[in-house]
């Protein structure tokens, strides 16, 4: 579970470079001082805690990512499921966003897509 969190929070960073290029090519005045510094604090402020129930993946400023289901004792979810957070303390347990275990979850630095 270690290594699929530690790829999750990669894929993670991943989707924050891409962005930040998209936004640095609309600009003319592209300082990448500032966009290379912008990233490194962004990777190095991205971390989870382990739960009893879920892993929660947070980013810069305490924001929170999302959830995992860190349990196989889950009456609805299976352990690896991606979950929204509906709070700091909470996911929102309408539906999975994925699964890291099983890989091809689709997300956003900014967190776990929306349900289709």
């Amino acid at each position: 579970m270690q290594q699929q969190i530690e790829k999750l929070i990669q894929d993670i960073v991943n989707d924050y470079a891409n962005w930040q290029g998209v936004c640095a090519s609309k600009r003319d005045d592209t300082d990448n001082t500032v966009t290379q510094n912008m990233f490194n604090r962004f990777k190095s402020r991205i971390d989870f805690k382990e739960g009893k129930k879920y892993i929660k993946i947070f980013t810069e400023g305490g924001s929170v990512w999302g959830f995992v289901v860190n349990t196989d004792k889950d009456n609805k979810f299976r352990k690896g499921d991606i979950l929204k957070a509906a709070g700091w303390n909470a996911p929102a347990r309408n539906q999975a966003r994925g699964n890291i275990l099983d890989g091809g979850y689709k997300i956003q630095w900014t967190g776990p897509l929306y349900l289709n």
